[in-house]
């Protein structure tokens, strides 16, 4: 494919480099030497200097013959003037990133498409459906579901309870008689390990498992947590993400939302009538004491600043708080958080360039998600008849080694694949491979 994105921030560097590692043709478009540069030096990439809502920028680089336009640039009018005018100059999808919500809620008065934007994406609403999905599992640090739950990802932390700490993945298969669950990857500070047999996990791991209904169950056991139902919240933050967070939320669990600005607080208490709203600052400790955050089940902590946010969630889970997700803007600390304790970071560029990803691959993959601060992707196909896949066991079919199997549903059962395993075609099969070799994994599908 032909792609051309607008904008050479994180949003568009980290999709840049999801999509480049599939081989496609792209040209990156900012005013920004210092980013073209960056970009430059780091992917294999086209770049064009100028504002994208230039009819002669926009032809340089050659709008005309592009298959997708991406407007990702940090302002939401560039974007929709972007995606209007690439259209209009012969772009054969657009998709526009807008902070408005009112785009994707309200169809009914304006469907973008009738001007020429085929889709559009706000970070901020796709942060809190993210929020929503982690508040699933109190003791998990990562969670999802493939077909309702017959196969499942799940995170978990290694602390000192955990059984698995300083066993190798050989040495703790006795733990495993069932083989009810595979570990698919551990994030050990910056470093993605894709686990083979003598990989060992250590203290402050991440550890990633596909597992079965019952595998969820001894993953916890093993990792030394216990499940806990989650009732109370507290939110720091009135941004755009807290609110609808807690519009989201307010429904199934009791809220509060700690907002340092005043005047904000009496909107927030207009627009939010089932939460309670709490003027403060979220870096007070004796505040947080007083609104009861030794009662909480979860923290969410989401202002516009990152240390803000990562400080507030430590002193949470210093007080017991069993769950802390943090609002990470800062690429750079985006690790740092999960080594000094938060559970769950969030970074809603990353969110949305993967969210763009996934919408570019519609059709050629069953399902695509991604793991928080983990630089792996795990995608589901199906097996089609003739398939490589189908040409051995899998211990016999040379499989790329920065990828790993991670279960197959078979007849609406879930099943953790071991090495005398037999595919079958319409098998759907999870996987989890660096985005470098996706490309390698999908041949064996095809």
């Amino acid at each position: 494919m032909r792609i051309i994105i607008a904008g050479a921030g994180d949003v568009g560097f980290h999709l840049a480099k999801l999509l480049a590692y599939e081989a496609h043709d792209i040209n990156i478009i900012d005013m920004d030497d210092d980013r073209l540069q960056y970009i430059s030096n780091h992917l294999d990439v086209h770049t064009t200097k100028g504002n994208s809502t230039s009819y002669r920028v926009l032809e340089e680089a050659q709008i005309s013959k592009a298959d997708l336009l991406i407007a990702v640039t940090e302002s939401e009018t560039t974007n929709i003037s972007t995606s209007i005018i690439g259209k209009h100059l012969g772009a054969k999808k657009t998709i526009a990133r807008v902070s408005n919500t009112e785009y994707i809620q309200r169809k009914d008065i304006l469907d973008l498409k009738d001007i020429g934007i085929d889709e559009v994406i706000s970070p901020e609403s796709l942060a809190a459906k993210e929020i929503k999905r982690l508040l699933k599992e109190s003791a998990l640090t990562d969670t999802f579901d493939f077909e309702k739950g017959v196969l499942s990802l799940v995170g978990i932390s290694i602390d000192e309870e955990s059984e698995l700490k300083d066993k190798t993945l050989v040495e703790t298969a006795y733990l495993n008689p069932e083989y009810s669950f595979i570990t698919v990857a551990i994030l050990r500070g910056e470093e993605t390990i894709i686990p083979h047999g003598d990989n060992k996990f250590m203290l402050n791991d991440h550890a990633y498992f596909i597992c079965q209904p019952n595998g969820v169950e001894r993953v916890l056991d093993l990792a030394g947590k216990q499940r806990e139902s989650i009732k109370n919240l507290m939110i720091l933050g009135g941004s755009k993400i807290g609110i609808q967070a807690a519009r989201q939320l307010s429904k199934k669990y009791n809220i509060k939302l700690i907002e340092q600005d005043r005047d904000k607080c009496f909107e927030l208490a207009d627009t939010l009538p089932n939460t309670m709203i709490i003027n403060g600052d979220g870096r007070d400790v004796e505040l947080l004491k007083e609104e009861g955050i030794d009662d909480m089940d979860a923290f969410i902590a989401v202002t516009g600043n990152s240390e803000t946010n990562m400080i507030s969630s430590l002193v949470a889970k210093n007080h017991n708080v069993p769950k802390t997700i943090s609002l990470v803007e800062n690429m750079d600390y985006i690790h740092l958080s999960q080594n000094i304790g938060v559970d769950t970071m969030i970074n809603k560029k990353l969110i949305a360039a993967s969210f763009i990803f996934r919408y570019i691959r519609k059709g050629q993959v069953l399902n695509l998600t991604t793991i928080h601060g983990v630089d792996a992707e795990i995608v589901e196909f199906e097996v089609k008849e003739g398939s490589k896949i189908l040409d051995a066991e899998l211990r016999n079919l040379d499989f790329p080694q920065s990828a790993l199997i991670g279960g197959v549903i078979r007849g609406g059962k879930g099943i953790t694949a071991r090495g005398n395993f037999m595919f079958e075609p319409k098998d759907r099969v999870v996987v989890l491979s660096k985005p470098e070799c996706i490309r390698k994994v999908e041949s064996y599908f095809k």
